[in-house]
């Protein structure tokens, strides 16, 4: 398995080179890593089906368990093109903020396995994209408003994951039409990732009509087979409209949207917890035995109703998208 050749950066655009990359897709779609969800046989399904697959590095217990997984990428897409298949690039997220004490290691075994595509999040990429350009990989990084963006260009990344308002899990509080057009503003030359309540292949083709590069889509991947997430996390999306979904900023001290009914469940009176300052509940890393039954989805829940292979899914998005066009 091989990356493709760089654009040279002085004959390029940013967008360029991860167009360059992203042409390997069926279609400009990216399986969003998900804590505790996404894991290889999630991402090697979607990268067998032609839609990107990722899996966030701090979803493993420790160091060696990710080297595990990096292991099961690699020797699973080395499978994929013996049989004759063109696997899509695959990605792996990276939280990149100083409370992560994992990050330098992390980043140095993504580096050694030469993974193509790095999501960076949580902080400011800072010296990590020079290093991440290294190897030859793409560089995204998660932003929440034109602020973020900026800060993330100035630092060099080849485009930014829009997180906009309906984004499952830690989200964005932003419009997405208000988000693309304020990002864009900023320019041509850097690619866009849109994120927030995408669960088609028609919503695909819509957040490219809006100017971005890629989509994001999370939520809809959790209810999969393959994905780590449990039985009933999976049955409360399928059970679920966007009116059950919760925005908080004061389970871990950050904006975040939660599944109502596993938050009420887990006893927690919510409206309580509208009036709770960030920081008063204990987060989940912290005291996961209690907190390991509240789960997070973003506001296209009402549109998933069945809990499909991940490679059917992703025919479906294709077959989706290309209907659209």
């Amino acid at each position: 398995m091989s990356l493709p050749a760089p654009l040279p950066p002085g004959k390029s655009t940013a967008r360029e080179r991860v167009r360059a990359l992203t042409g390997r897709l069926a279609i400009p779609a990216i399986a969003a890593p998900m804590f505790l969800v996404s894991n290889p046989a999630l991402a090697l399904a979607c990268c067998g089906a032609g839609i990107m697959g990722s899996f966030p590095a701090h979803g493993t217990r420790s160091r060696e368990e990710l080297h595990g997984w990096l292991d099961q990428m690699v020797e699973g897409l080395r499978r994929l093109e013996d049989s004759g298949a063109a696997p899509a690039p695959w990605a792996v997220n990276l939280v990149v903020h100083p409370s992560n004490s994992r990050y330098p290691a992390d980043l140095e075994l993504v580096e050694r396995y030469r993974v193509p595509v790095v999501l960076t999040s949580k902080g400011a990429p800072g010296e990590a994209i020079a290093r991440i350009h290294g190897w030859g990989a793409v560089a995204l990084h998660d932003i929440a408003n034109r602020r973020h963006a900026e800060k993330a260009l100035e630092a060099g990344v080849d485009g930014v994951i829009a997180v906009a308002d309906g984004a499952g899990g830690h989200t964005g509080t932003i419009n997405p039409f208000a988000l693309m057009n304020e990002v864009r503003q900023l320019g041509e030359d850097f690619a866009v990732v849109l994120a927030g309540g995408l669960t088609t292949g028609r919503d695909v083709r819509a957040a490219e009509a809006m100017g971005a590069d890629l989509a994001y889509i999370g939520t809809r991947f959790i209810a999969t087979r393959e994905a780590m997430a449990s039985d009933a996390h999976k049955r409360m999306i399928l059970d679920s409209r966007a009116t059950d979904i919760f925005l908080s900023v004061s389970i871990d001290g950050a904006p975040a949207n939660w599944l109502a009914p596993s938050l009420v469940a887990a006893g927690i009176d919510l409206d309580v917890l509208r009036t709770t300052l960030p920081g008063r509940i204990v987060a989940a890393q912290e005291n996961r035995k209690r907190w390991k039954d509240i789960f997070t989805a973003g506001h296209g829940v009402g549109n998933i109703d069945d809990i499909p292979p991940a490679a059917e899914l992703c025919r479906r998005l294709i077959a989706q998208y290309r209907a659209a066009r």
